[in-house]
């Protein structure tokens, strides 16, 4: 017999907890089914533990500057330390994302659910129907392991949190979000830290200057950058891991970690059968309100493919519940996504990069590098940078760029004017706050540099 319902969530991480918790408000009978822990990605094995991680790499350079303040210090790590508070920490916000869901009368069901028709799910492990007026997909993506020979010697993501002990060395492939964030980490824990990748440049999509500047930064920081190179294969020798390169050098590491992206979660879940069509990509296909091919079955969050970022995924989900429970049709504007890398420098960055806006008319570019004053009394020579991009001669502000440290606290308060199409005259209507890294940008005063005519002058 099934058990009939007016939502059935598939996925229990950002987007479809929010999405199963609005709909309960508005009356409808809801179920999440998760076959892992309630939480997601982002939660149990993403932004949350990473970021935790981050801030513990981040007391090495605290120490490295303490003296020139006066302090003395004698430090020492304990990984097991770390990962035992992490896990404690996980337990208790999946707890609460359970509480939440149980207090609105959701159903947390703890199996795999796979579609067996527009309106009905089969439970793996109970075998139990399930049947529902409307389903909605939410079940992430997971990271991307190239296929090459001794590919199961490396780790992902998903097991970086839980290593046993720190290997002595570590190679990380990628050059994105997730490799530079770990290289910060495993280096500020005192690994010896190398990342390799493809491109010419960590962080493609950033502004340029972004870009540069966390390159040089990372290079600071001891992490050993190898550009236009791939890994091949790699096997085990003693204790360690040797990788060969594309450019036919072999090398050993106590660890190798791949970074290479996310694919997602797509397969087993009886999405042929249900008739909901995937994009080019391997995404699964909606349409501005999140509905997918099938007009029963809809999809938010990375599973999507629109943006790869939590937040979004909870404006998604909250927006599908509006729109198929509250009638009141809502779609999510992706076109002003504000986003922070938490490497070390951090970067953050919302609108259109420099290269970006040059398509877009004469604008005028903005751009300060100056010494964060918590390192003015030491050695330390890493720079802030701050760029702002706009049309020409005090018009609309078209993006927000800062490398250096509450980058990301920063830019999510410039998100609020530049999606307001605040000008550079707003912005220099604003009384500066002294000393702040923030106050630079209400007080540039001419350009830096312009460029008319798509010329750069």
């Amino acid at each position: 017999m099934s058990e009939a319902f007016d939502l059935i969530v598939i996925g229990a991480g950002s987007g479809g907890v929010r999405a199963a918790r609005v709909a309960a408000t508005y009356g409808a009978r809801v179920a999440i089914i998760e076959e892992y822990r309630v939480g997601g990605t982002c939660v149990i094995r993403g932004c949350v533990p990473k970021k935790l991680f981050v801030y513990a790499s981040r007391f090495s350079d605290m120490f490295e500057i303490a003296g020139s303040f006066g302090w003395t210090v004698d430090a020492r790590f304990d990984w097991p330390t770390l990962v035992a508070n992490k896990d404690k920490e996980i337990a208790r916000l999946e707890a609460a994302y359970v509480a939440a869901l149980e207090k609105r009368g959701v159903g947390v069901i703890r199996d795999r659910a796979i579609l067996t028709g527009s309106n009905s799910v089969e439970l793996v492990k109970s075998g139990r129907v399930l049947e529902a007026k409307t389903i909605l997909l939410a079940t992430g993506g997971h990271p991307y392991i190239p296929d090459i020979p001794g590919k199961e010697l490396g780790i992902t993501s998903n097991e970086a949190f839980h290593l046993e002990k720190l290997p002595h060395s570590i190679l990380i492939e990628g050059g994105g979000y997730v490799a530079v964030e770990f290289a910060t980490v495993f280096a500020g824990l005192g690994v010896d830290t190398t990342i390799v990748y493809r491109g010419d440049c960590v962080l493609r999509g950033f502004d340029a200057d972004l870009r540069q500047g966390v390159s040089v930064g990372l290079q600071e920081r001891g992490i050993r950058l190898i550009y236009e190179t791939n890994v091949r294969r790699l096997r085990k020798s003693g204790d360690d891991i040797v990788v060969s390169f594309s450019d036919e050098v072999d090398a050993p590491f106590g660890a190798v970690m791949f970074a290479t992206g996310r694919n997602a979660n797509v397969s087993g879940y009886g999405l042929d059968v249900a008739g909901v069509a995937l994009t080019p990509g391997g995404h699964i296909a909606v349409d501005e309100y999140s509905r997918t091919s099938n007009p029963a079955i809809y999809a938010v969050g990375d599973v999507t493919g629109r943006s790869q970022l939590t937040p979004v995924a909870i404006r998604e989900g909250a927006a599908f519940a509006e729109t198929a429970f509250n009638n009141n049709p809502v779609a999510v504007d992706h076109s002003m996504i504000g986003t922070a890398v938490f490497s070390e420098p951090e970067v953050a960055s919302i609108g259109l990069t420099e290269a970006e806006a040059t398509t877009h008319g004469d604008i005028d570019v903005y751009l300060t590098r100056f010494r964060p004053m918590i390192n003015t009394l030491s050695t330390k020579s890493e720079r802030m940078m701050l760029k702002l991009v706009t049309l020409a001669n005090g018009g609309m502000v078209l993006g927000c760029h800062i490398l250096g440290p509450s980058a990301a606290e920063m830019i999510q308060l410039v998100a609020i004017p530049i999606g307001m199409g605040a000008t550079k005259a707003d912005f220099d209507r604003a009384m500066a706050m002294h000393p702040t890294a923030g106050e630079e940008l209400v007080t540039f005063k001419t350009p830096t540099y312009r460029y008319r005519g798509g010329v750069k002058v």
